[in-house]
């Protein structure tokens, strides 16, 4: 197996994503490839998959080639069964190939050759125990195992974890994953940390998970742009090596862009003082010295301008350093409340589904989050844990138990989904139209940032002298917030939920799987912003690194 890429570049209409991107992934190789949101992660792999075709450079590869992407959509009607079969259709291909050459082999005149490539090909495969895999996979991933079950009725989540169990059964030669851990609780990423360390051929995985990256990552590939405008492959195996290296990087960066502002500074204060030389101030009086004065004009002039010349000749154009987040300094409390009233309360809450099921049923359990309190809620996947934190919001019904909130108590929720977008606060409904009456178009970041606090402030739930503005947080660029917020990257939509969470400046905040989406460094960011803020916080997580950060915390386990 062998994939090589050199000089890639790649742009959307009007906007550049990729740029001067080189690598070479081989049998053993496990890449990581890390971003910022909007770096072009996705579209890398949809590159290397030969999905997309690059603007510049170009792609080889030799092998086979499996896509996970983020989501996946799902076709009318089609099931599991059908996703399975689509999946495996090549290796039961080989298999009835295989069997077809063999009982047809003439021993006398057959071509041994082809037939024992062929026999080698289907024992890398295991084209035979390829079902018994699929099932594997399915049971270790906690993905459902129903063939009849329609896709179209499962989460973004159970449809992903379905694909990936149909991925690793299949065993291409070069394994591309977007964020496949995502929607895994500890066991199944265990199950796949272990099927990726094995693989026989090569494995690109875009991924914001540290503990992945240290686990697996023989190399990690940044795609944000470094001082030389470039990404960087950091050849060290480990998610550690990976951030010491980049942070003395960045340390570098910052150091070299003040030094270059400070140059700036003192090159307009000099020019300044240089070209005040030719005012009226210094000039000799019309009439008497003509000619001195004429010449002591131009040594001026010409003195500048060579001082000009030589500080633009030493000075380095250095781009500005990535932005960091500017995270809010949120409120622990209002005037007039008691410090021992919890901001909220929910005792023995039962949460049934649409169809009557269970989603979460906890007797005799008290939940309170007083202010500025921690809490880390953990768990298997179908726990309740995001069912909880919509219970705490008080965005679902409960079949039995009681919610209490302290009255003026602002909270900010971030869901998992966007099928959950509802529970963090109204839908956005931004005008479409101009002030002439002309369509707009869809709302760009600043129209919806715009309409929930219209929105919150209609509620009541919105202090106009504590609004956060979007465009301070770091979050994202001007230029992004001004863009549709359906063309913006996944992760990129991420950001935007966290900044509509924190806008009001909320007294409590509900992070349901926070990490998702989030680039490396942001996570980084955030989780030092988390154990920081005076508000408080309830974070529901399968990341390990972030439970890791915040093992001090109070921790509820909804699997125990």
């Amino acid at each position: 197996m062998q994939l090589t890429a050199t000089d890639l570049a790649f742009a959307y209409p009007g906007r550049p994503v990729l740029d001067g991107v080189s690598l070479r992934v081989s049998d053993g190789t496990r890449l990581g490839v890390v971003g910022e949101n909007g770096s072009g992660k996705s579209t890398l792999l949809h590159l290397l998959a030969g999905d997309l075709h690059p603007a510049r450079g170009a792609v080889r590869r030799r092998g086979t080639v499996a896509l996970v992407e983020q989501e996946l959509a799902a076709g009318s009607g089609e099931t599991v069964g059908d996703l399975v079969r689509s999946t495996l259709a090549g290796l039961r291909a080989l298999a009835a190939e295989i069997e077809k050459e063999a009982a047809s082999f003439d021993h006398e005149t057959g071509d041994l050759r082809r037939l024992s490539g062929l026999l080698a090909r289907a024992e890398h495969l295991a084209a035979w125990d390829a079902d018994r895999r699929v099932d594997v996979a399915l049971t270790r991933l906690g993905a459902v195992r129903d063939l009849d079950r329609r896709l179209d009725t499962l989460s973004v989540g159970q449809r992903y974890r379905v694909r990936l169990a149909c991925r690793l059964a299949e065993r291409a030669d070069l394994l591309l994953l977007d964020e496949p851990t995502n929607h895994l609780d500890d066991s199944a990423i265990e199950f796949l940390t272990g099927e990726l360390v094995a693989w026989q051929g090569g494995v690109v995985v875009v991924t914001h998970d540290r503990e992945l990256l240290d686990d697996v990552a023989t190399a990690i590939l940044d795609l944000d742009p470094s001082m030389d405008g470039k990404p960087v492959l950091y050849g060290q195996p480990g998610y550690l090596a990976y951030r010491f290296a980049k942070n003395q990087a960045l340390h570098r960066w910052r150091q070299r862009y003040r030094a270059e502002q400070e140059r700036a500074r003192v090159l307009a204060e000099r020019l300044d003082a240089s070209y005040e030389g030719l005012s009226d101030e210094w000039r000799p009086a019309k009439g008497s010295q003509k000619h001195r004065r004429a010449t002591r004009a131009r040594i001026h002039v010409k003195a500048a301008d060579r001082l000009v010349q030589q500080l633009e000749a030493e000075a380095v154009e250095v781009p500005v350093p990535p932005a960091r987040l500017a995270f809010p300094d949120l409120p622990s409390m209002s005037p007039g409340w008691d410090p021992g009233d919890p901001l909220v309360e929910v005792r023995s809450p039962r949460v049934l589904a649409d169809d009557g099921g269970v989603r979460l049923d906890l007797p005799g359990t008290r939940v309170v989050v007083p202010p500025s309190g921690r809490l880390l809620v953990v768990g298997p996947n179908g726990a309740g844990k995001s069912t909880l934190l919509a219970a705490l919001a008080g965005r679902v019904a409960l079949a039995r138990g009681s919610r209490t909130v302290t009255p003026g108590a602002r909270l900010g929720v971030v869901a998992q989904e966007t099928a959950l977008a509802g529970l963090t606060a109204a839908p956005v409904t931004a005008p479409t139209s101009s002030a002439d009456g002309e369509d707009a178009g869809p709302p760009s970041g600043f129209d919806a940032y715009a309409a929930e606090a219209l929105e919150l402030l209609s509620r009541g739930e919105l202090d106009p002298e504590h609004v956060v503005p979007v465009a301070a947080l770091g979050l994202l660029g001007e230029e992004d917030l001004e863009r549709p917020l359906a063309e913006l990257s996944a992760g990129q939509r991420r950001r935007f939920e966290l900044a509509r969470a924190l806008l009001h400046a909320p007294h409590l905040l509900l992070l349901d799987e926070p990490t998702n989406h989030l680039s490396v460094d942001l996570v980084d960011e955030l989780t030092r912003a988390l154990i920081a803020t005076p508000a408080a916080v309830v974070v529901a997580t399968h990341d390990r690194r972030m439970r890791a950060d915040l093992a001090d915390w109070p921790v509820l386990d909804l699997g125990a």
